[in-house]
């Protein structure tokens, strides 16, 4: 089984912000395999279904991104799944806008979720698809406030792709030896 979270922040005024593309991409790999996220437990909105033939649940904290910790420590706990079966899918700012990269473990927490997710977890062990999200508006806003900021009308065009791509990468890690998706999104 995999626990797959999609990391953004809960609430109407985020939904279109850069930091939930985690929460849009969880969303499209919900509605493709007719799994519904929608009960709520311990601060956290959960799907389960089966995703290429492999038992999933998907995640989505309502925690807020920098404390989705709490969330996945809760359902990993619960259902006996281990860091290395679990898939957290997040923004970067890193990455220009549509890059993915695959990593597993590692100790770089430049993005606070994942140190909340390690320190959590107990581990940093899990895999993390990077979702590239810097565009060219980036200009001279500080990190926050960019992760914060709605995508521009050209850039929403080129999410499907986005989105379609990151759907192929977690089927890719669902399904296929970890250190060769790992080696295809590489940075």
């Amino acid at each position: 089984m995999k626990l797959i979270i999609g990391l953004g922040n809960p609430g109407e005024k985020f939904q279109n912000n850069r930091s939930n593309i985690g929460f849009k991409i969880l969303d499209v790999l919900a509605n493709n395999n007719n799994i519904e996220i929608r009960t709520k437990k311990k601060k956290s909105l959960i799907g389960r279904g089966e995703f290429d033939g492999e038992d999933i649940v998907l995640l989505k904290p309502q925690t807020f991104t920098d404390l989705a910790g709490e969330a996945a420590l809760y359902i990993a706990s619960f259902l006996k799944i281990k860091p290395p079966d679990i898939v957290v899918i997040m923004d970067d700012f890193g990455l220009p806008l549509g890059k993915l990269v695959v990593e597993k473990g590692g100790n770089d927490y430049s993005h606070p979720a994942i140190k909340n997710l390690a320190i959590a977890l107990k581990s940093p062990e899990f895999i993390r698809l990077r979702v590239g999200i810097l565009g060219k508006t980036a200009g001279k806003l500080t990190r926050d406030k960019y992760v914060s900021s709605e995508f521009e009308p050209m850039e929403i065009l080129q999410l499907i792709s986005i989105i379609n791509d990151a759907e192929a990468a977690v089927r890719s890690i669902s399904s296929g030896d970890i250190n060769e998706v790992i080696e295809k999104f590489k940075q």
